[in-house]
């Protein structure tokens, strides 16, 4: 997704930052994404790092789900496998490398989370172009960029982008120190 010697890219080295209990305390996945994820879905958690949502979409989406934990990082999605090991989660959860410069996943989705992430990849135009193209119709993206990362001005540059795609914005959402959409398929 993303040039692999980018510095912008969160190292797996320091992903124990991304999956604590300070860190769920005030972006707690299931209070974010409940509203939005059901059971039987397909979903893409892209750039899933150490599995900080993952493991609480797998649930949230039931047996009958699937969650597609994909990132450049092999050793994020280590972090992940290492994670999933007997908890009965094993078969929802598909670990997906990602490649330089898309996500390469074939399987259409109903729902995709983009945290923290967007703002690291050089091609957005082009990431928008592959999530629409894998995007059951009426499927969402929820895409949640950190404010000390991304300013206000550069986030609506981005959903200007995204609009050309033909993706609709639909809500807002609050969360923690971040800048929030959720757009839906119009096709």
């Amino acid at each position: 997704m993303t040039n692999r010697n980018s510095k912008r890219v969160c190292p797996a080295e320091l992903s124990g930052s991304l999956d604590n209990s300070f860190r769920r305390f005030f972006q707690n996945p299931t209070k974010i994404l409940c509203p939005y994820i059901q059971k039987g879905m397909t979903v893409l958690d892209l750039g899933c790092g150490p599995g900080f949502f993952t493991i609480e979409i797998a649930k949230m989406v039931g047996s009958e789900g699937k969650v597609i934990a994909a990132d450049l990082q092999e050793g994020m999605l280590n972090k992940v496998k290492n994670k999933i090991i007997g908890t009965g989660l094993e078969n929802r959860i598909e670990l997906h490398k990602c490649e330089e410069t898309k996500i390469a996943v074939s399987q259409k989705v109903d729902f995709v989370l983009c945290f923290w992430m967007v703002h690291e990849v050089p091609d957005q135009n082009s990431l928008f172009s592959e999530l629409k193209s894998i995007l059951k119709p009426e499927g969402k993206i929820y895409i949640i960029e950190p404010k000390f990362h991304v300013t206000k001005k550069s986030f609506y540059e981005m959903i200007n982008l995204i609009r050309k795609t033909g993706l609709d914005i639909i809500e807002c959402p609050k969360v923690f120190y971040s800048r929030t959409v959720i757009l839906k398929n119009n096709r």
